[in-house]
């Protein structure tokens, strides 16, 4: 097997009030953020969030020949819309959706009132008509593409979207990102010890947290997107923290009466090569996608290259310093302890007898 360190003898743990504080300094600096937009008269929102959750106008345009999305994208820049959501049609390629967030002055969601709605469908329908006439003309009122040559697109129908659905689907990801953590925390603490679960969920809030304060401080959009990617950071923070938490029990049983600070870092050393070349090349593929996958893909990839940077570093600095100093903390509760299988001694100290230990079945 590849392994890019060979016998690195790093101190991961003497280091972890530095990695912690850099950690909560990230998280104060979102949390400041969101508080201070929001509390701001006339500021903007806490985060950013797009069509899917603020709610819009839709409109359907139907085109001679049709521009590509990137020069319709950058019309609508044009006119002060820089948050729109394109969506060609299979079925019939000559066609588009163009959705576009809630324009300043309208109310959207539930509460808006028929009056505001229709102001908010005709203002947004406005502003599509004005970034698509940079292409020409619109065959309006009753005539079509067919009936007027001059025109080079038609706006044939517009509507309101309302943020219900979107935040539905938030919370629904809300329950099952919760539902998650604790699925993860039975497991590992069935399968290694409550402390190390304690451990790993941490990391995992704090993958997710982290990911949210950047999107705050530099006000990236938040769409439906965000949420799959967020959702696929927790199942790739974890893989990472199990691995390691597997190699350190491995060495308490092989290294019974060295410390568990020592045998922590030494986990950490000799799993760090699988853990930089899994994430490394992982966060190429998400690099490219940010820096060529277009706006479209744009929040997803961001999102993606944030949190599986920070999950590989929770991996290291949070997860496991988190998890040995908890073990620390309960080294002389009245625990339980195991024995070794056939040699019936005691694998701990009292210093580490917080740790449910269990022989590796190979």
């Amino acid at each position: 097997m590849f392994n890019l360190f060979q016998n690195i003898h790093f101190d991961w743990l003497s280091r972890r009030r530095l990695f912690i504080a850099v950690s909560v300094v990230i998280m104060l600096a979102g949390l400041v953020s969101a508080i201070g937009r929001q509390l701001t008269p006339g500021g903007t929102d806490a985060f950013n969030l797009g069509v899917d959750f603020k709610g819009g106008t839709v409109a359907t345009v139907k085109f001679r020949n049709k521009p590509s999305d990137e020069e319709i994208r950058a019309a609508l820049n044009n006119t002060g819309i820089f948050d729109a959501v394109l969506q060609s049609s299979t079925n019939r390629p000559d066609e588009m959706l163009i959705r576009i967030p809630l324009l300043e002055g309208n109310t959207g969601g539930e509460t808006a009132t028929a009056d505001q709605t229709q102001a908010q469908v005709q203002q947004g329908r406005a502003r599509v008509k004005q970034a698509l006439d940079s292409f020409g003309q619109e065959a309006e009122g009753e005539a079509t593409l067919d009936t007027n040559p001059n025109a080079v697109y038609k706006i044939i129908g517009t509507d309101s979207v309302t943020a219900i659905a979107g935040s539905q689907i938030r919370n629904q990801a809300v329950t099952a990102t919760l539902l998650g953590c604790i699925g993860i925390l039975l497991f590992i603490a069935f399968r290694y010890d409550w402390t190390y679960a304690a451990g790993a969920v941490i990391a995992v809030f704090h993958d997710v947290l982290m990911v949210l304060a950047f999107f705050s401080i530099f006000q990236w959009e938040v769409n439906l997107t965000v949420i799959a990617a967020i959702l696929t950071i927790v199942g790739f923070s974890v893989n990472d923290s199990i691995v390691i938490f597997d190699r350190i029990r491995e060495n308490l049983v092989a290294h019974r009466k060295e410390s568990l600070f020592k045998i922590t870092n030494d986990s950490i050393n000799q799993t760090l090569s699988r853990t930089v070349i899994t994430a490394g090349l992982v966060i190429f593929s998400v690099l490219s996608l940010v820096i060529f996958g277009g706006e479209v893909l744009r929040s997803f990839s961001l999102a993606l290259l944030v949190g599986l940077t920070l999950g590989c570093y929770s991996t290291i600095a949070i997860a496991s310093p988190i998890a040995i100093w908890w073990q620390d903390k309960l080294g002389g509760a009245d625990v339980k302890e195991t024995l070794v299988p056939q040699r019936k001694e005691k694998m701990a100290s009292a210093a580490r007898s917080s740790v449910t230990r269990r022989p590796v079945t190979r």
